[in-house]
């Protein structure tokens, strides 16, 4: 039975596509499970709530200073080699962590291991571009995301078992689950892409994708356009303001906050194959204008009514815009890219949203405070998602093959 649903799930996709939806699943569970216990861990060196908060920026930080130099690595040793390696690092340092007997330690650690998912981010996304053709990039997209969606779901279910053993326990099972991507990578992915593109007709004169000629794309500025937006947005909304807005603005608990959230992840869930299939089908500029939409929909709602109703509708419709945006974005880097090596490409890429989701909580809280009011960033959310309406409106399609080629050889 399971072995059929695989096999209609990942059906006309390449064998890479199945591995690293494996593995984006395997680190998502991990994640989940020792996400909630970091800054609980931190206070059990007697630190201060900012020093506490300051481990899980840190992590972020250096995802975000590792990502041009995690670029020029796949490029130079592969996307396997830097993908097999970064889980690793994160593995070790996850478990060293869990031995933490210092803040300094545990605040070291986490920065290393900030790097080595910043090796593992740019280079699965690089291989998963460049494994597959042109029609598979929307639902290959869609499929490998959905793995760390649905890790991200289990993970904190099991880590409330986990976290009953000891505080430390969450460390050492995330370092396990990364072990086991990180054998995926190695083992079950092939040394070579093992297919020759269509789109890769020139990689022999030209086997990288230089980042300056991505530079000149419109439809690249789109994909950054988007990432960043929504970092900004989304994430920093999202993650910094709305449980403080049910509580204080829609006086309800802390629990509704959550069941707001998992909103968000079951209408992605739901609308993440279809996201692709509209990707692959109808083309990129269709799929980010549908998801686009649907966020401004979300984020007026939230702006001009502020009730229960309307903050289950808009957690539900970012959740089914970021389905839509997701997928047709990380088409546009695959088509940009062409099947040749992008790890710089990818690196900005995947920098872009990190930096919004740094600034994006700062941001939104600094507008709170400067206000009173949540209407101001939420209103300000907006207007950002407005601004990458434009830009994805003005952007062309990339679908095309002949195309793509063509602004390609324009802009290099």
């Amino acid at each position: 039975m399971i072995r059929k649903f695989l096999d209609r799930y990942f059906k006309d996709l390449p064998s890479e596509v199945a591995a690293l939806t494996g593995v984006s699943f395997s680190v998502a569970l991990g994640f989940g499970i020792v996400a909630p216990v970091i800054p609980v861990f931190a206070k059990t060196f007697n630190v201060s709530a900012l020093e506490a908060s300051a481990v899980i920026s840190v992590f972020a930080l250096m995802r975000f200073a590792s990502a041009t130099p995690s670029g020029w690595l796949v490029n130079k040793f592969g996307e396997r080699a830097v993908l097999w390696v970064g889980l690793s690092i994160v593995a070790v340092s996850s478990a060293l962590a869990g031995f933490s007997q210092s803040y300094e330690q545990l605040l070291v650690l986490r920065g290393l291991g900030g790097t080595g998912s910043s090796m593992f981010t740019v280079s699965a996304m690089s291989l998963l571009l460049r494994s597959v053709g042109a029609e598979h990039r929307g639902r290959a997209s869609s499929t490998y995301q959905s793995g760390f969606l649905l890790g991200s779901l289990a993970g904190p279910a099991v880590g409330g078992l986990v976290v009953a053993f000891s505080i430390r326990a969450p460390f050492f099972v995330y370092a396990l689950t990364l072990t086991m991507a990180a054998c995926v990578a190695y083992f079950a992915l092939p040394k070579g892409l093992g297919r020759n593109d269509a789109d890769s007709d020139n990689s022999a004169s030209e086997p990288h994708m230089p980042l300056r000629a991505a530079l000149k794309l419109r439809e690249y500025w789109a994909a950054l356009s988007y990432n960043l937006g929504t970092g900004v947005t989304t994430f920093g909304l999202r993650n910094a303001l709305l449980p403080l807005f049910v509580i204080e603005v829609l006086h309800k608990s802390a629990q509704t906050s959550s069941i707001g959230f998992l909103f968000t992840s079951v209408a992605q869930a739901s609308c993440l194959l279809i996201a692709g299939r509209t990707t692959d089908i109808r083309g990129r500029k269709p799929a980010m204008s549908i998801g686009v939409a649907l966020l401004t929909v979300a984020m007026t709602m939230i702006v001009f009514s502020e009730s229960l109703t309307s903050y289950f509708t808009y957690m539900a419709l970012v959740g089914a815009g970021m389905a839509f945006l997701s997928a047709g974005a990380s088409a546009v880097i695959g088509d940009v890219v062409a099947g040749r090596k992008g790890g710089p490409v990818v690196a900005l890429y995947q920098m872009t949203s990190d930096f919004g989701m740094i600034v994006g909580p700062l941001f939104a809280g600094f507008l709170l405070d400067y206000t009173g009011s949540y209407r101001a960033p939420f209103g300000m959310s907006l207007i950002i998602t407005v601004v990458v309406a434009i830009v994805i409106a003005t952007m062309p399609e990339t679908k095309s093959r002949k195309y793509v080629h063509q602004e390609l050889a324009n802009a290099s």
